[in-house]
Order: structure tokens, then C-alpha cells, then sequence
């Protein structure tokens, strides 16, 4: 009798346990076709070209004035050896610094480009969710769920694609 009371304990705790639906797609495939972002991956790739662009100025600011100085060493007076040596070291330390400040102002501006695409992408998301009655979603990317169960996983990936290519339309 015992067992048969806990059984029942058990298929009632069971029955009163609410059944989470996930929902699952690629949040890097859904940006990629959002209406802007091919636009605002111009923009970045504009501003990279536009760094790139001072680098090699610098690079080659650099290297014409250190193969003077590779020219001349022999015949420099110690004090114009060191000053010229001294310009080389300063010049290469501002290249470093622009180089790594360059990095850094990159990834701030794709940061910042990206950030309303991807606040519309989670609004999307959430209103998605609502319909389906998901309690979260899973971003697939990057291998970051190997296996989702077809009865707990919904793949929302064609349904946010299709609200995604009515936006573009409307634009």
C-alpha cells in the first residue's frame, strides 16, 4: 500500500510540473538578414579600410625613416645617432598605440552599429516566444547545443526568417 501511495505522489508531482517549450535558431544567420545589416557592414568595412589606409602611411612614414637612418648610422655623430634612434623608438611606440587604438575604435563602432539590429532581432524574438508559448530560446550557434529533443524544441529559425523578410519588405 505504501508504494502504490507514493506512485501516485509521483505521477501527481509529475502531472503538476509545467512543460517548458524551448525554442532554437542561429541568432548570427537571423542579423545577417536583417534589412540593414549588409549596410552597416559597409559602413564598418569603410571605416577599416579608412584605418587601414593611415596604417600603411605610417608604416611606410616608418620604414623610409628607418632606412635613412640604416643609410647614415655609419656617418651620424653620437648625438644625432641617439636623437635619430630615440625618433625611430617614438615613432614605432605612436604606431603601436594607433594600431591598438584602431582595434578598439573598431570594435566599438561595429559594437555600437550592431546594437539596434540586434535590439529589434531580441524585440522579434520576444514576440515570437509569446506566440509559440516558448519559455526561452537557444542560439544554436557555435555548436552551443549539440542536441535538442523535437518534442521540448521548437525551430523557430523559418518563423523569425519570414518576419525578418516582411521588415525588409515594408522598408
Amino acid at each position: 500500500m505504501v508504494v502504490a501511495c507514493l506512485a501516485l505522489t509521483t505521477v501527481q508531482a509529475q502531472d503538476s510540473i509545467p512543460v517548458l517549450k524551448i525554442g532554437f535558431l542561429s541568432y548570427d544567420r537571423a542579423l545577417k538578414a536583417m534589412p540593414d545589416y549588409t549596410l552597416e557592414q559597409q559602413k564598418i568595412a569603410d571605416l577599416r579600410a579608412e584605418y587601414d589606409k593611415e596604417l600603411k602611411r605610417v608604416e611606410d612614414e616608418f620604414n623610409r625613416k628607418y632606412e635613412e637612418f640604416l643609410d647614415g648610422q655609419k656617418d651620424f655623430p653620437k648625438t644625432i645617432l641617439y636623437k635619430r634612434q630615440t625618433e625611430l623608438k617614438e615613432l614605432m611606440e605612436r604606431n603601436v598605440a594607433f594600431k591598438a587604438n584602431s582595434r578598439r575604435e573598431l570594435a566599438e563602432a561595429e559594437k555600437a552599429a550592431m546594437a539596434p539590429l540586434r535590439q529589434n532581432l531580441n524585440e522579434l524574438l520576444a514576440e515570437i516566444a509569446k506566440e509559440y508559448g516558448l519559455a526561452l530560446i537557444l542560439n544554436t550557434d557555435a555548436d552551443a547545443c549539440p542536441y535538442i529533443d523535437p518534442n521540448m524544441g521548437v525551430d523557430i529559425q523559418e518563423a523569425v526568417l519570414q518576419r525578418v523578410k516582411e521588415g525588409r519588405d515594408e522598408k
